[in-house]
């Protein structure tokens, strides 16, 4: 296959697919620039939209960067190319999170690439309800394999872990909305009419789970006046559980790449997905969240799986602010 000339034209293609990834609180913390020399897109940590009272250390960060990364390489495979993924290719710049090389041209696109791509542009985190509808086990094991793909596991828990689990992202609610810091972080990422174009838009919050077992982020936090009513969820929440084996920067980009492959792969069999990240803002509560049958696995992120709309998008800044140029 000929790949696409890697112009101004096929780099805005490449940001804007990595851009579409997503980010704790729709932060976007990510900047992008071209060594042309080189043909490598580099990604950098843009540490100013951190969230230094729910990710202290950047873990949700690089898990964040770790997405982009992914939708990177699956936009240069669909244009053409044989890209190569450096995670931490420079000791000396930490910011410096990932490189990829598009030196290389493919004589043929993986398996599914494809239908990985088309579903960049389709997925999109759901803070509403599912339909309770169950996720099939061959497409539940192709979301796992997706994972094992980019170094990761995701487990599937029985209904009593699951209970569990829940449980203990009810705990994390509680703390991150009686908190005074946890509360006005998350508070500060809602955003208004003619606000920049990253965070929550009001409008895309949710319900919270009036039966109180499943618990949404509330991003309110104890503003009545803003919550919308409460809406009955489904009552057997399909939880999945993205794991590591070590808990190392690195692995965090890895658990980002994983995580995007594993939405992307759930996006094509138009399953939809949202993000339980509470218990792991809270250093306990995450450790917690560890299976000890499993073994000392490190926890990454709680997805919850089903079915129901699309959803709409959350905004992103234009490529122009987030790809660094030479001027």
């Amino acid at each position: 296959m000929s790949a696409t000339a890697l112009d101004a034209a096929a780099l805005e293609k490449l940001v804007s697919a990595a851009v579409a990834a997503p980010s704790l609180h729709n932060s976007q913390p990510w900047r992008f620039r071209l060594r042309p020399e080189s043909s490598t897109v580099d990604v950098r940590a843009l540490r100013e939209r951190s969230l230094p009272a729910t990710d202290p250390a950047g873990r949700a960060l690089h898990i964040s960067v770790g997405a982009a990364v992914l939708n990177l390489r699956v936009a240069a495979r669909q244009l053409g190319w044989a890209p190569e993924v450096s995670l931490l290719p420079d000791a000396s710049d930490p910011d410096l999170l990932a490189s990829v090389e598009l030196g290389r041209h493919a004589t043929a696109s993986p398996p599914g690439t494809a239908e990985l791509f088309e579903a960049i542009w389709h997925r999109h985190t759901i803070r509403t309800p599912f339909t309770g509808e169950p996720v099939p086990p061959v497409v539940l094991d192709r979301l796992a394999r997706a994972a094992r793909a980019e170094g990761a596991v995701l487990h599937l828990p029985d209904r009593s872990e699951t209970d569990r689990l829940l449980q203990l992202t009810a705990e994390a609610e509680r703390r991150n909305t009686t908190d005074p810091e946890h509360r006005g972080e998350s508070r500060a990422w809602i955003q208004g009419p003619g606000t920049p174009a990253y965070g929550i838009p009001a409008a895309a919050l949710g319900p919270q789970d009036r039966t109180g077992h499943l618990p949404m982020r509330d991003f309110a936090a104890l503003r009545p006046a803003e919550h919308l009513p409460p809406t009955a969820f489904e009552a057997a929440p399909r939880i999945a559980v993205l794991t590591t084996t070590h808990d190392r920067p690195v692995d965090w980009l890895r658990a980002g790449l994983a995580l995007e492959h594993v939405l992307l792969a759930a996006t094509a069999h138009e399953v939809r997905a949202s993000l339980l990240h509470q218990a792991m803002e809270w250093p306990q509560l995450r450790w917690e969240a560890r299976d000890p049958e499993l073994g000392p696995e490190h926890v990454q992120m709680l997805i919850r799986f089903g079915y129901g709309p699309e959803g709409s998008p959350t905004p992103r800044l234009p490529v122009a602010a987030v790809l660094e140029s030479d001027s």
